[in-house]
Formats: structure tokens, sequence, C-alpha cells
């Protein structure tokens, strides 16, 4: 793990070469990154003065043209060589385009390197998807974007959308992961779901699959569900802070979806009720915390993050 480079990106983002969230975002995923031992190199690929779950935000939003001129400048330094590759939200189908072909030369550069992408598009709400981004990124993620990928993480809706297929069982859900598997990637874990859970209605299912191929040629598939306790709140940087913690974990477990998950779940669930906590507290009693005191407790969640006690765990399907 020592000497791993990750460039990270958001454009409502950063890269590992990490491209990911919003400027306030980034800072949550580097500390968790660097708390267990990686190295990280960062592009804003916006620059806000706060995530936009606060009621106004200002700043700006890198263009693809300027993507380009600052991966060039880590090309003529010959510092372009990474183990990970860790996206998230973006707006805009060029600049999405242009990471994928960043991230093709750096594949090129490295055969070993391995792309998160979390393909972040939109959500369910009371049982109802919607997109939050432009409709013509969808072509963009699906043909572009998850073929390239090593690892992805979309939601219930985003598994949907990629596949044009509805989810209305775990089997459904399953066969819809084998599709996402053959499009390309060798990991997929639907993050949430609205689906039954068999501990009951306070907890949100995940599922996940990996496969790989053997020597022979034939291929092993492991599928996993994860049940953990739902959390009365709205935060913003779950899925960003699940991308990343799955990465980190997969890095350490590469064969075991099962405990990458678990330990991704439990570090989570950590960092969740240690800020429902602290934000209750701050808001004082019968008022509702808001976007600032609901921000992660990330810094406080150290140990969490770096030796997670396993609370939560995945059943093998």
């Amino acid at each position: 793990m020592q000497g791993s480079r990750w460039l990270l990106e958001h454009a409502l983002g950063f890269f590992y070469f990490l491209f990911k969230s919003s400027l306030p975002l980034i800072k949550y995923f580097c500390v968790l990154l660097q708390v267990l031992g990686f190295e990280v190199d960062t592009v804003n690929s916006v620059q806000f003065s706060n995530h936009t779950g606060y009621a106004h935000w200002k700043g700006q939003v890198l263009n693809s043209d300027e993507l380009h001129e600052l991966y060039e400048g880590l090309k003529l330094n010959k510092v372009n060589r990474y183990d990970y590759v860790l996206t998230g939200y973006t707006r805009d189908t060029s600049f999405l385009a242009m990471v994928v072909d960043i991230v093709q030369e750096l594949k090129q550069q490295n055969s070993n390197l391995v792309y998160v992408c979390d393909p972040v598009m939109g959500d369910k709400w009371n049982g109802e998807g919607s997109m939050y981004v432009p409709k013509d990124l969808l072509p963009v993620y699906r043909d572009k974007v998850v073929p390239v990928a090593d690892i992805i993480t979309p939601n219930q809706f985003e598994a949907e959308l990629l596949t044009g297929r509805k989810i209305h069982t775990e089997k459904e859900a399953l066969e819809v992961m084998d599709i996402l598997h053959a499009m390309g990637p060798e990991t997929v874990v639907i993050t949430s779901s609205d689906l039954q859970a068999p501990l009951g209605n306070d907890y949100l299912i995940a599922l996940g699959s990996h496969r790989k191929t053997k020597a022979d040629g034939t291929k092993m598939t492991q599928r996993i569900r994860v049940e953990s306790p739902k959390v009365d709140a709205v935060f913003v940087g779950t899925g960003d802070l699940f991308a990343a913690m799955l990465l980190a974990w997969t890095h350490k477990h590469p064969n075991n979806l099962k405990v990458a998950c678990e330990k991704t779940v439990s570090a989570m669930q950590h960092v969740l009720q240690r800020t429902i906590k602290s934000a209750k507290a701050q808001a004082g009693e019968g008022n509702k915390p808001n976007s600032a005191q609901l921000e992660l407790r990330m810094v406080q969640s150290k140990k969490d993050i770096e030796n997670p006690e396993i609370i939560v765990k995945a059943t093998v399907l």
C-alpha cells in the first residue's frame, strides 16, 4: 500500500488522481484515504464555497479544456502514473468524456490501475426515480464510462438507468448486476435500494457482486447482501464516502467483497451515528439539525475509519 497514488475528481468534484465532489467534500475523502495510508492527488472540478446541500453556494466549475490543461501539466512532469482513479458527480458531457480519455491513458501507463466510478445521475424519492443531472449524461456513462470502470457504485435507480431494467426483487437486482458485469466492471455494488429488507423496514439493503476470471478461464462470482440501519437525517456526501471507503477496503481485501463491504458500511454507520448525535446536540432538543450541523464528522471518526468495529454483517447469496 505504501506509495499507492490516487487521482481524485468530482465536477461537483475531485481526482485520486481523485475526481470527486465539491471542494468542501474533498477534504473528507482526502482525510479518509490519507488516514488509510494512501497518497492522494486532487483536481477540484469545482471550486465552491460549500457543498450544494446548503441553500446557497458560489464558485466556479472546471470545464473539459481546463481539465485537459491540468492533466497535460502532470504529463509534462511525468507524474501521471496512478494506482487508482475515483470519479463522481458531473453535469457536463464533454467533461465526462475527457475523464474517460484520461482514465484510458492512465491505464496505458499502469495496466493494473483500478478505476472506481460512482455514476451519479439521480435517485428515488417515495418510490419514484428522478435524474438530477442532464439526461444526455446517461449514454456517456452507459457507453463510455462503465466499460472502462473496474468498480461501480450506483444506487438502485442509477443501476436501472444504466441497464434499462427495473428492479422490484432481489433476483432482478442480481440480474441487473450481471448485465453491468457484462458491460465491463468486475465489481458492482448497488449502494442503496427500496427492496424489502429481511430484517425489517428500519433497514436499508445494499447488494454487491464481484466477478473474477480464474486461470482456467472460468468465471467465479461472489454476491452479498448488506442490511444497514436507516438513519433519520439527510446527509450530503454519503455516496462519495461509500465509494472512497469501498475503494480503500477492496484494496486491502481484493478478493473478499464481503469483508470489504462490511468494513465500508460499518465505518459509515460509525460516522453517521456520530454525526447525527453531534448535530442533535447542537440543534437543541426539539429542533431539526441544519446543513451545517449535519456536516459529516470525519476527523472525529478517525479511529473508526482506520479500524472499524464490524457492526453490520454481510450475507453471502
